[in-house]
């Protein structure tokens, strides 16, 4: 049969139409009701079985092929961002301060199309194809909330692939890697309790801002002094709390921050390091500390032996020139839950295009693709599936 990448570019138009559908009415997390609606009509209209679920949002569809065989789920999430969009477009966000500023549109249609083209070839399947959109990504429940629904169960499923868009490679490129690619995700507070004053008589006090600062610094030697510089670690601080008046000490203060780790053996030492460092810090100020510290995610970590499978697979989209290496980011991604109970691979689809402007990272309020990427996402995930089915099939 024709090569699916040149199936996928025949639907591109589709393709398009149903990005910029979705883009115009972007959801959060948990509330993706009108997307998941049209996801459900789309794919009844391809002739895909909805598999039923327990919650309002997310839609689990399900292929099965004409020979039994393994079973490959396919990933993508559907939630949007509290994001005003900044982009002055047909398609722009209708919907005040909440924008798809992350791919997600493109991830949906990714999948769509490759629902379409699996259905296209349904006589080939050997085994049968679940499609896993997920809802609320960004919130880092959604992953978690379809498998307590028992989508990797019944039948079981063998591997899953997903994707994300990546805006600093370009259109026809698809990056991967195996090992980690993006890093666990952990959550910090600290609250710095102190005795508050007049800030002309500092003395009479305990100031817990100045503990603060110190605290702050001094948790970026932990990734300077304490950590081998060979091995990724992050640790941000992105909110500080404390005090009212410009001329008055408070009480206390409040801090969150985020530490992003790849070694599972470093991420659990974080704690305790954060903590000796924090408690000693606060009591050279004479203050006292409470510190929370959340695991929420895990790294994505491709299995080694998978990565063959994956070069040759993906290179029939892209070709040997279009497969490049992917880099490791710092970014976190709910895909990782899938990896604790099931093999998964996961990869950047290049999305971006300079010439055009559709250059700006995760997040930004002008972010956009260049939807010439759509068609090699759609490719992927179907070849991905199809070749796996083939492949392993004993």
């Amino acid at each position: 049969m024709e090569p699916l990448i040149s199936q996928a570019k025949t639907m591109h138009h589709s393709l398009i139409e149903i990005r910029r559908a979705i883009h115009r009415y972007p959801e959060i997390g948990f509330q993706e009701h009108r997307t998941s609606q049209l996801i459900r009509t789309i794919l009844q209209s391809y002739g895909v079985e909805i598999l039923p679920l327990n919650k309002e949002t997310g839609v689990v569809g399900i292929i099965e092929g004409k020979q039994p065989g393994k079973v490959v789920a396919l990933r993508a999430d559907i939630d949007a961002l509290p994001v005003q969009e900044e982009n002055d477009v047909s398609y722009q966000s209708q919907t005040p301060g909440v924008m798809h500023a992350c791919g997600h549109d493109a991830h949906i249609a990714c999948l769509l199309g490759a629902a379409r083209l699996l259905v296209q070839r349904r006589n080939e399947l050997k085994g049968t194809v679940k499609l896993l959109f997920q809802p609320a990504e960004e919130l880092f429940g959604g992953a978690q909330s379809l498998i307590d629904q028992g989508v990797l169960a019944a039948p079981k499923v063998d591997v899953i692939f997903g994707l994300h868009t990546k805006p600093d490679i370009p259109v026809g490129k698809i990056a991967f890697k195996s090992g980690p690619l993006m890093a666990a995700v952990d959550v910090i507070r600290i609250t710095v309790q102190g005795k508050g004053g007049h800030g002309a008589m500092p003395h009479t006090t305990l100031d817990p801002i100045v503990a603060a600062a110190a605290i702050i610094q001094g948790a970026q030697t932990i990734v300077s002094r304490q950590v081998n510089p060979l091995d990724a670690v992050v640790i941000s601080f992105g909110s500080i709390h404390g005090g009212e008046a410009n001329n008055v000490i408070p009480e206390k203060v409040e801090i969150w921050g985020t530490v992003r780790t790849f070694c599972p053996q470093l991420r659990s030492g974080m704690p305790e390091r954060l903590r000796s460092m924090v408690t000693h810090i606060a009591a050279a100020m004479n203050t006292e500390v409470d510190m929370m510290y959340r695991h929420d995610l895990p790294a994505v970590i491709n299995p080694e032996n998978l990565q063959k499978f994956c070069r040759q697979s993906l290179e029939k989209v892209v070709g040997a020139e279009g497969l490049v290496a992917a880099f490791p980011c710092m970014g976190g991604e709910d895909f990782a839950i899938y990896q604790q109970q099931t093999p998964g691979v996961y990869f950047w689809l290049g999305t971006g295009s300079q010439s055009i402007g559709m250059d700006l990272q995760w997040h930004h309020p002008k972010f956009d693709i260049d939807e010439g990427a759509l068609p090699y996402g759609a490719a992927a995930l179907s070849q991905l599936t199809l070749d796996y089915l083939q492949d392993f099939a004993d």
